[in-house]
């Protein structure tokens, strides 16, 4: 089975926390705080795969979680980072936000995607050792990961696109002008899912050919397949519009031409000015000379490349190919799709969410929104940095801190930043 459009759950791993401990050894008086900190967790890692065709291993599997760090130990020891997951794609798949359905990431590249980061592990409280400050029984807790609901969309990565109606030939070209063996019969919508093959047109010259099933007039409103499959020729750089000029099926290859360019501008108007070369196929059995000549003259006026072959006799397949390859030359490479999904701002919460808890002069603070908020937050920007400090105001935090006691000079610990409280 074709499967090429899933829905799948991701799940980084959490952080481990943090360990509270002091040192204990013989003939080793106050030995300090030695607890060590949380192993931060998994990341779901994408990477794409040249031997997958399809998406059909997420048909049955589809939530996916990394593993959680491990929580840290005395003796300074970290817990273990949790294992990450990687999961294979095939080469073109595209990522998508299922909410928004906004493009996370164009898995086209060699390189691996991270698509959800595990959570920072916990400090253990060596960190919050100070010289007025030399036991601290306190640590922090470690950050939970990134959940993700994505859908996945394969698009195929082929230069050359053959379009047109069931049963005009294009399985057939495919199969005479590359060594791909798609299903061959003569009935409509024997192509049920899209073919690839690699075409040579000669020494150092080649390109990959997707044959699409068949649309049909009203393919838009769900006749016949449907849109499904055009998703796969979006990358193409050159269709190729295979027409039955035999008159065999007593069809008018006029009104069969106008009728895919229709389908195609209402699935996607780029996609319809692609540049395109037509195939005037089964020119061997035409049974009407005069509908040939006719469909060459308003194809050729149209300022369209013609040739009339015939796929199955293996008559002017030659010349198409190297025409398509002379073509593809000038144009430019396989399209990439840019990135365009925007992570949605941290939603402020209030202060009264939050956890607050007091160890001597050190205030610590966590909570699902804050933790959240930190994600977003770049410490080395002074904008990101005036945006936490508005966050934290608007919250109330300060408020509260105030209200519990607070003095100035003390030490406010969020997960892993640390600052003194100045009024």
């Amino acid at each position: 089975m074709f499967v090429d459009k899933v829905k799948i759950f991701v799940a980084s791993g959490n952080g481990g926390n943090g360990a509270v401990a002091f040192h204990r050894e013989k003939f080793v008086a106050s030995g300090g705080p030695d607890g060590g900190d949380g192993g931060r967790g998994g990341d779901i890692i994408l990477e794409a795969d040249p031997n997958m065709s399809t998406l059909m291993d997420f048909r049955y599997k589809r939530k996916y979680v990394a593993g959680n760090g491990m929580d840290g130990s005395g003796k300074r020891c970290s817990g273990k980072d949790g294992d990450s997951l990687t999961i294979k794609v095939p080469s073109g798949t595209v990522v998508r936000d299922s909410d928004t359905g906004a493009i996370i990431n164009d898995m086209s590249a060699v390189s691996p995607f991270v698509l959800a980061r595990g959570g920072k592990g916990g400090w253990g409280n060596q960190h919050f050792a100070t010289p007025t400050r030399q036991a601290p029984r306190f640590s922090k807790p470690g950050m939970e990961g990134e959940k993700k609901e994505v859908i996945l969309e394969l698009k195929l990565l082929a230069d050359v696109g053959l379009v047109g109606f069931p049963n005009v030939g294009k399985s057939t070209l495919l199969s005479v002008v590359s060594k791909a063996h798609p299903k061959i019969a003569n009935y409509h919508f024997t192509t049920l899912y899209p073919n690839l093959g690699v075409v040579y047109a000669g020494e150092y010259s080649s390109f990959v050919m997707a044959d699409i099933p068949g649309i049909i007039e009203g393919a838009s409103e769900g006749a016949g397949l449907g849109h499904d499959f055009l998703r796969h020729i979006d990358r193409c750089r050159l269709l190729v519009h295979v027409v039955d000029i035999s008159g065999s099926e007593g069809r008018d290859p006029i009104a069969d031409f106008d009728a895919i360019n229709a389908e195609l501008k209402q699935y996607s108007p780029e996609l319809a000015s692609r540049p395109m070369i037509v195939a005037a196929n089964k020119c061997d059995i035409s049974e009407n000379g005069e509908l040939a000549q006719k469909f060459r003259e308003y194809v050729t006026a149209l300022g369209y490349e013609l040739h009339e072959i015939s796929a199955a006799a293996h008559i002017g397949v030659s010349e198409l190919v190297n025409s398509i390859a002379k073509r593809l030359s000038s144009l430019p490479p396989i399209a990439v799709f840019e990135a365009d999904y925007v992570a949605p701002e941290a939603e402020i919460g209030t202060a009264e969410a939050l956890r607050i808890t007091r160890c001597d002069d050190v205030w610590s603070v966590d909570g699902k929104w804050l933790e959240s908020l930190l994600r977003r937050v770049n410490f080395g920007d002074y904008e990101s940095r005036m945006y936490f400090d508005r966050a934290l105001r608007t919250s109330g935090l300060f408020e509260r801190l105030e209200e519990m006691g607070i003095n100035e000079g003390d030490t406010v610990s969020i997960y892993d930043i640390e600052f003194e409280y100045r009024r």
